[in-house]
């Protein structure tokens, strides 16, 4: 067995030639040294493949895990029929990407780094935390007579906002909030529940208040927020 290693956009490109056997522990090795030496994204081109055998699936099993296990991708492009009917009763036709064209096979790893990095920021995005003082109706969202009481936000992010109020519930309370996003007129009503209640002996300048995890918002609804939050973190960040 032979495997030639060749690097194209950022991808090592494996050729891997003759049989998938007993004897083809060079394209464990290779892997294993691309890896440590090269690049974690691999594409295993097994148009020259010739044989293949059940310790030759058990083989690209082993590869695909180490892959992984270093946190990297492997992907499979040209493979032989037999070979696709050997991976699907082995059971990993689900769990391999084997793709017709090397053009198809990058264009998913750029694909998949393309999606990576919006992901990225947008989680990056909704856990920014700003300043933001202004006052909040909340009330228990169950309760069987809705009392609203009135408090105030000492910061907001998207995924919650800390309240300063005479009234805090318990850990787990879900609680219908009244937030207004200046300028914004009226208020947009969203759920959350009570993720963290201030100990008034450590935190004494933030008790009687509690954390609030929004619950259950919906898209436009935290695209909404998020988009508020970073707008004020930009002009607050312009300003210093």
């Amino acid at each position: 067995m032979k495997v030639m290693v060749k690097e194209k956009e950022g991808v090592s490109i494996l050729d891997v030639q003759g049989n998938l056997d007993i004897n083809a522990s060079r394209f464990v090795e290779t892997v294993g040294w691309v890896l440590l030496h090269k690049n974690k994204d691999i594409l295993c081109d097994f148009s020259s493949v010739n044989l293949v055998d059940y310790i030759g699936v058990s083989l690209i099993a082993v590869v695909y895990k180490n892959v992984v296990n270093h946190k990297g991708r492997i992907k499979f492009m040209h493979v032989p029929a037999h070979l696709q009917k050997l991976l699907t009763v082995a059971g990993m036709e689900h769990v391999l990407e084997i793709f017709y064209s090397e053009q198809d096979a990058l264009r998913s790893f750029k694909e998949e780094n393309l999606i990576h990095r919006i992901l990225k920021k947008q989680l990056r995005r909704r856990f920014t935390r700003i300043p933001y003082q202004t006052t909040v109706s909340y009330g228990q969202k169950f309760a069987p007579r809705k009392t609203m009481h009135r408090g105030r936000i000492l910061n907001l992010s998207g995924i919650g906002l800390f309240v300063v109020g005479g009234k805090v519930f318990s850990l787990g309370d879900i609680l219908t909030c009244k937030l207004h996003l200046l300028p914004d007129p009226g208020f947009m009503e969203v759920d959350t529940k009570v993720v963290w209640v201030a100990d008034r002996e450590i935190q004494p300048l933030e008790s009687p208040g509690m954390g609030l995890e929004f619950y259950n918002l919906s898209a436009p609804q935290q695209e909404k927020i998020v988009s508020f939050v970073e707008k004020h973190r930009t002009y607050n960040s312009a300003r210093e």
